[in-house]
């Protein structure tokens, strides 16, 4: 028998991320299963989150079956969470319609059916929520690799966020991508057909390099003046630095009116920098995120168009 909720978000952190998580939230933390923070109050925005998931309901459940049917009367996709009683999760999710967990083919759009979650507080209390804001079970984005062409991996953090962004450079599209070495970032941009300039002190990989559309810069993405820049489609910066050395830098970018998105990197050396972290939040027409491929790092996004809905 549902109940009324007494918990209004629910915040899985993403592995690892506990504390950070933790920390962002602060007194919004009531109570935790597992990676799962439970709040009283209603969901914000949570930087350290692989899912967040909006108005979850109790129930009291007497059977698999119970549980089961409770779920499929909500909605059709589900994905269950389970740090504690995992075998009888996993039966429930058994009779659930089954959703696909394999790796995505970058390029395909994410289903546009929610996807819900549950899991277990006790073997007979089931909490659970219809709309989360992740579009993958429990906010994992496996991908179909290329490990031939990329020469580094930090290319699937850009699939990823281009995938959950849900927008991508076009063909013929003018890109920045600083701090560019080896090329990973510019392989997937030229793939896409766009044209980018790659900033950095050292080389792309050869490969790289000869991509159609592909101009490499010698120099340092923070001796650049955006004022000086002709106006750029998307900016892009997986640069290694200090989150308030970039946080300085997407603000020149942004009283220049140069950019019209960016997507980049906040990269935390040593303890996490949340005041920074916050800051880059609460820029107006941007979001940030831990994206399922990030280690100790956030991605942020921005638009000049406004706000960015992400999945």
């Amino acid at each position: 028998m549902s109940q009324n909720p007494s918990y209004r978000a629910a915040y899985l952190a993403a592995e690892g991320c506990e504390a950070d998580l933790r920390a962002e939230l602060g007194s919004l933390v009531a109570a935790e299963h597992g990676r799962l923070f439970l709040s009283p109050e209603p969901a914000v925005n949570a930087a350290w989150a692989a899912n967040t998931w909006h108005d979850p309901r109790e129930a009291e459940i007497a059977s698999i079956a119970e549980a089961a049917n409770l779920l499929k009367a909500e909605q059709r996709n589900w994905a269950a969470y389970a740090p504690l009683h995992h075998r009888r999760a996993s039966l429930i999710q058994e009779k659930l319609p089954h959703v696909s967990a394999k790796p995505l083919v970058f390029g395909t759009p994410l289903p546009p059916a929610p996807m819900g979650s549950f899991t277990l507080l006790a073997p007979d209390r089931l909490l659970y929520a219809a709309r989360c804001d992740s579009a993958r079970p429990n906010g994992e984005y496996g991908f179909v690799e290329n490990r031939n062409d990329p020469p580094s991996r930090a290319y699937l953090k850009l699939w990823e966020a281009l995938t959950r962004l849900g927008e991508m450079p076009q063909p013929g599209q003018k890109c920045l991508d600083l701090g560019a070495c080896p090329g990973g970032w510019t392989w997937v941009i030229a793939s896409l057909g766009a044209q980018v300039d790659a900033i950095d002190k050292a080389p792309l990989a050869p490969n790289v390099a000869a991509m159609p559309g592909v101009v490499w810069r010698q120099g340092s993405a923070f001796a650049l003046d955006p004022r000086n820049e002709p106006a750029v489609d998307w900016l892009f910066s997986d640069v290694i630095c200090y989150p308030a050395r970039l946080l300085a830098l997407v603000q020149r970018w942004i009283a220049a009116g140069k950019a019209a998105r960016m997507l980049c990197t906040v990269k935390f050396q040593g303890e996490t920098d949340h005041e920074t972290a916050r800051a880059f939040a609460a820029i107006p027409g941007a979001r940030l995120l831990h994206l399922h491929h990030n280690k100790h790092e956030l991605t942020w996004f921005w638009s000049a168009a406004g706000s960015v809905a992400l999945r």
